[in-house]
């Protein structure tokens, strides 16, 4: 369906794209308030404003977009395609990523998003996508706050602390069943404000039984698909920017509760500010900050003089 108006948030790497892109001599140059800038063409009108959001209207508005915005500024095709390849993605369902999992500080967040085609459609036009893809961690926030505001209570974040992330792993010896409980943790807190919800989608890390395994009463009867770069869908997408804000926020807190800035990843880098922490805090304050059963704890441990076995217990 053809339309005349198209809204996308931009981050600041795009922004200075199309700025330049603008100043072509082609666009006629506008006046439109809190703009960084406006310009038109035959039958169509362009406003970048200061938030990052664009505003593209006019009869022509379609075209510029499929031709000029998404193969020189946004880098995919975003407009007129998703029903097409994708029609579940304009569905009721909700979406599940998480956050955390790849680093040494800091918890594992799961999140969860329901959506249904006027959702998608808002989605849309607050340019929300994979996390991945968001390099600014600001930029990450604000779009959370952003999808909050719109989804209200059709969204769910389940948090595991180091401390309770430490004593499940040392049970359980598995991460993929960990995150499977944690999915199952968000899919079924989500139920309880969208009971009528059908289906459940989330990228594919293990067999999808063990989510399936890990459901109480209510996700029993839920649909539950899996499949690799889940991430093009809405909800996932919505999730995964949820998550990644739920972590940065977790980790800003603890770095204000140690009077540090703490890094993420694993790199060189955080294995320096670990080996501050033990020698400052001893062995334990690993357990309340880290991931424990990543290889990093052991050349951590080591470098401060100690082994795991002067870790206290998790339990």
């Amino acid at each position: 369906m053809n339309s005349n108006s198209f809204s996308f948030k931009l981050d600041a790497e795009q922004q200075e794209e199309l700025v330049r892109l603008l100043s072509n001599p082609k666009y006629l140059s506008e006046k439109v308030p809190h703009t960084q800038i406006a310009v038109s063409i035959p039958d169509c009108r362009i406003n970048l404003y200061t938030s990052g959001k664009l505003l593209v209207q006019g009869k022509t508005a379609q075209e510029w977009v499929t031709f000029t915005l998404e193969p020189e500024i946004l880098k995919e095709a975003v407009v007129g395609y998703e029903e097409l390849h994708d029609p579940e993605a304009f569905q009721p369902h909700m979406g599940i990523d998480e956050s955390g999992k790849g680093d040494f500080f800091g918890p594992l967040v799961i999140a969860s998003a329901y959506v249904d085609e006027d959702l998608v459609n808002k989605l849309r036009e607050m340019g929300v996508r994979d996390s991945k893809r968001i390099s600014s961690d600001n930029v990450a926030l604000s779009m959370a706050r952003d999808i909050r505001k719109l989804l209200g209570d059709r969204c769910a974040l389940v948090t595991i602390g180091p401390r309770a992330y430490n004593r499940m792993y040392t049970k359980i010896r598995n991460v993929n069943k960990m995150l499977a409980w944690g999915h199952a943790r968000a899919i079924e807190d989500l139920l309880e404000k969208v009971p009528q919800c059908p289906r459940a989608l989330s990228d594919k890390f293990g067999p999808t039984h063990q989510i399936e395994r890990a459901l109480m009463g209510k996700g029993k009867k839920i649909r539950l698909d899996q499949r690799t770069k889940a991430e093009s869908d809405p909800a996932v997408a919505a999730a995964s920017i949820l998550a990644r804000a739920g972590f940065v926020y977790a980790l800003k807190k603890m770095g204000k509760d140690l009077g540090i800035e703490v890094p993420k990843g694993a790199s060189t880098k955080v294995r320096r500010e670990a080996e501050k922490l033990v020698a400052d805090k001893g062995p334990g304050i690993l357990l309340e900050t880290a991931k424990c059963h990543f290889q990093t704890t052991d050349k951590v441990l080591a470098e401060v003089g100690y082994t795991r076995k002067d870790l206290p217990p998790t339990g």
